[in-house]
């Protein structure tokens, strides 16, 4: 008797431990990768290698070659924390985990997964070379006074427009291309400088907040900020419990539609209380590491 077609939105992850001869081109791309959630068995070198290309050669990179190497690095680095945050998942467990196991890649979302990253890896360097690249400007040339603002000012103002975004419709192309040209056009506004590399950096900050904050990780914890003391006095920071809370509800119906604060859902009444990252429940003298390598 033949299988019933599995639903597009089927969560069945059965595919790494099926037969190979049934996966694709996406299915070997994704294993060869190894960012799986569960397992069966960093952003200043990229521009160290680029000042040191441009110091020893008196060359400069091209558009193309920037983009080629920017977004060889991007991938990379983000796949490198999908696999430190893994380890530390399997070593402190996860939010929600005595209940439910977590979500693997669906088998009908192999594909899916793959070229999602890619087209949103790939928009953001685009955009960054195409809106701000400079490439007779080396990195050490960058606005470093500025840049801690910028860092900061970053997630909060792509937090605004991601959120009303995310509280609005599930668009993949807003998501990769609207959002950050909308973040990088009002910092512009702010009359910031908003350069490539600064916008480089502040790109590896958001990607490390994104994986880190859909880790699932069981611990008291979130992305630092250089605006972090701001938040905390709106009570406004976000910690991995608060995003992974909004993806138990599906986005119709939910809460905490934020990824880097909880200031404009604070602001426009859709945080809601944690559960286990409560102060009571919280373990101030075993704390957790996050390893380098």
């Amino acid at each position: 008797m033949a299988s019933k077609p599995l639903s597009k939105d089927s969560m069945q992850s059965t595919w790494r431990t099926g037969p190979r001869s049934e996966w694709n081109i996406s299915h070997y791309l994704l294993d060869a990768l190894n960012a799986h959630p569960i397992d069966l068995r960093q952003g200043a070198i990229p521009l160290l290698l680029h000042e040191t290309y441009m110091a020893f050669t008196g060359r400069t990179m091209g558009p193309i070659t920037a983009f080629n190497f920017y977004f060889f690095v991007f991938n990379a680095t983000v796949i490198y924390q999908v696999h430190i945050l893994r380890r530390l998942g399997h070593k402190y467990g996860f939010l929600d985990g005595d209940k439910h196991a977590r979500d693997g890649v669906p088998d009908v979302g192999v594909a899916k997964v793959v070229t999602s990253l890619y087209k949103t890896t790939g928009s953001r360097m685009i955009l960054s070379i195409f809106l701000s690249y400079n490439q007779s400007q080396r990195p050490s040339q960058m606005s470093w006074m500025w840049l801690p603002l910028e860092i900061g000012l970053y997630g909060i103002v792509l937090d605004f427009w991601f959120y009303w975004y995310h509280r609005l419709m599930h668009d993949e192309f807003f998501d990769m291309v609207g959002v950050p040209v909308m973040t990088y056009f009002s910092l512009k506004l702010f009359g910031l400088p908003m350069g490539f590399y600064e916008w480089w950096i502040c790109h590896e900050y958001v990607a490390f907040a994104e994986v880190f904050g859909h880790s699932g990780l069981r611990i008291h914890s979130g992305v630092p900020s250089t605006m972090g003391w701001l938040l905390q006095m709106f009570d406004a920071e976000i910690v991995i419990e608060d995003h992974d809370l909004h993806h138990r509800k599906g986005w119709r119906k939910s809460h905490n539609y934020g990824k880097q604060t909880r200031l404009w859902d604070r602001i426009f009444g859709t945080c809601t209380e944690r559960i286990e990252s409560v102060k009571g429940n919280i373990d101030y003298e075993n704390t957790a590491e996050m390893p380098l390598f």
